[in-house]
């Protein structure tokens, strides 16, 4: 996914702004790379280590696995029900939304909210949970189609200086190289009395909205509950939650932290709050239950309970060609971390939901998409390209993914025993980011056998 809003990778860019890109280094010529060509690496394959890594790498037995657990519980509870009588316990149908960041690529998550809504079929989420601008989104998501319309103008009718203000002249000497005050009054003008209203009235029926930060100087994932402010509405309730959301959506260095002042023993200290992001891309919390009934095992029984994730960008990231410049390199390989911190991320929560019989549902924007290279453009004409893209994905015949990432098609890991490769192609030909904003169409290597021409290398005498 592309996650520059929510990485703080954004020295590379200040220096380039504020000083130019040929600051503190000469260009040299490139050589030539894959993506200059319009090759994607994904495609480049070592046909026999690759087939070795595959056939020795059980990740097709997921789904069987995966099957073969939902059958056991299922063949458990029917023994269950015929010990009681025939009576067995009725489950409440229980629904969690869990909202990746990704900046402006959070349009792909609305615009699969409101078609969702569309469709007939969108649930009452018991717990939604928010990272970033997925952080933006909960809100809207955790009170309903009510809000749709909210949610779409947000992410398909505000531009980029309707949520933050750049000042690259005094980024070298701030602690921010953007002003967020625009964004505060979006926040500002949504949660009106009635919305709080609306969040209260649902985190009393046990309903639950978790936002996620990051301590900046203690380096610690912070989860918030948004309705248990709401409900308590005391004086400063209002502003802590803008404070959250705010802090939530903030890339460090890019956006100011949300200083939130705590009372530790009586004594008052400053908090520094920034993208959750920076410590989880996506994270999950159970349904409520009420602490006269936590001492049942079945009622903390997670079984049958669906949950839902959204990812603003996609899974894997699209190549582009890149500077020969180091902080450009830096900040580009921190962004591959990222997308690799997701595919972790969802990797795990796939497992947790395989081991407590939870159903696991995933939407991302699909790789053959077009997207965007930066999420911190925010461009109506971009956005709502992306929105309409998660409305088709939404009422598709196959809406969701039930696997986590590595599993699919052309995912698996590239395993090589040499450079000398072939081309198979994995996955959509897209046209790869060039340098200047322009882009290089996609194309098939061309050579006599198929393969990649190597140059001076040679493959091995035999």
């Amino acid at each position: 996914m592309v996650r520059t809003f929510a990485g703080g990778l954004l020295f590379a860019a200040i220096l380039s702004l504020v000083l130019g890109p040929s600051f503190g280094c000469q260009y040299k010529a490139m050589e030539p790379s894959p993506a200059a060509a319009g090759i994607n690496t994904r495609d480049l394959i070592d046909p026999a280590s690759q087939a070795e890594a595959e056939e020795l790498t059980p990740t097709g037995q997921l789904a069987e696995t995966a099957e073969r657990l939902r059958k056991d519980r299922q063949k458990k509870l029917e023994e269950q029900s015929k010990k009681e009588g025939g009576t067995a316990t009725t489950k409440p149908n229980r629904n969690v939304l869990c909202l990746s960041g990704g900046g402006s690529f959070g349009a792909y998550s609305a615009g699969v909210l409101v078609g969702w809504s569309e469709r007939g079929d969108r649930p009452q989420f018991d717990v939604v949970t928010g990272i970033s601008t997925g952080a933006l989104i909960a809100p809207f998501a955790f009170l309903g189609p009510k809000y749709d319309g909210q949610l779409k103008r947000f992410y398909t009718e505000l531009e980029s200086r309707d949520l933050y203000r750049l000042r690259p002249l005094r980024a070298l000497f701030s602690e921010s190289f953007a002003d967020t005050a625009p964004m505060a009054a979006q926040i500002d003008a949504f949660l009106t009395p009635e919305a709080m209203a609306d969040l209260a009235d649902a985190h009393r029926k046990g309903r639950r909205l978790y936002v996620g930060t990051t301590e900046e100087e203690g380096k610690q994932f912070v989860v918030w509950d948004l309705g248990a402010m709401a409900v308590r509405n005391g004086p400063g309730d209002r502003a802590l939650m803008k404070k959250v959301l705010l802090g939530s959506a903030a890339p460090a260095g890019f956006f100011p932290a949300a200083k939130i002042e705590v009372s530790v023993n009586g004594a008052l200290y400053t908090e520094r709050h920034v993208d959750g992001g920076v410590s989880q891309s996506v994270f999950f919390r159970p349904p409520y239950v009420p602490p006269s009934e936590r001492s049942d095992v079945a009622a903390r029984d997670l079984a049958g309970t669906k949950v839902y994730v959204i990812v603003a960008g996609k899974m894997y990231a699209d190549p582009e060609v890149i500077r020969p410049w180091s902080l450009a390199q830096a900040g580009k390989s921190v962004s591959t971390l990222i997308y690799a911190q997701t595919r972790g991320d969802l990797q795990r929560l796939y497992t947790v939901c395989l081991l407590t019989g939870m159903d696991y549902y995933v939407s991302a924007i699909p790789q053959a998409y077009p997207a965007p290279l930066s999420s911190t453009e925010f461009k109506p004409v971009v956005m709502t390209a992306m929105f309409e893209e998660g409305r088709r994905v939404i009422a598709s015949q196959e809406p969701w993914r039930t696997l986590p990432p590595g599993v699919g098609p052309g995912e698996s890991t590239l395993s090589r025993a040499g450079p000398w490769l072939e081309f198979q192609q994995r996955g959509p030909l897209l046209p790869i980011g060039g340098r200047k904003g322009l882009s290089i169409s996609p194309r098939y290597p061309v050579s006599d056998r198929g393969s990649i021409p190597t140059g001076p290398l040679q493959p091995p005498e035999k």
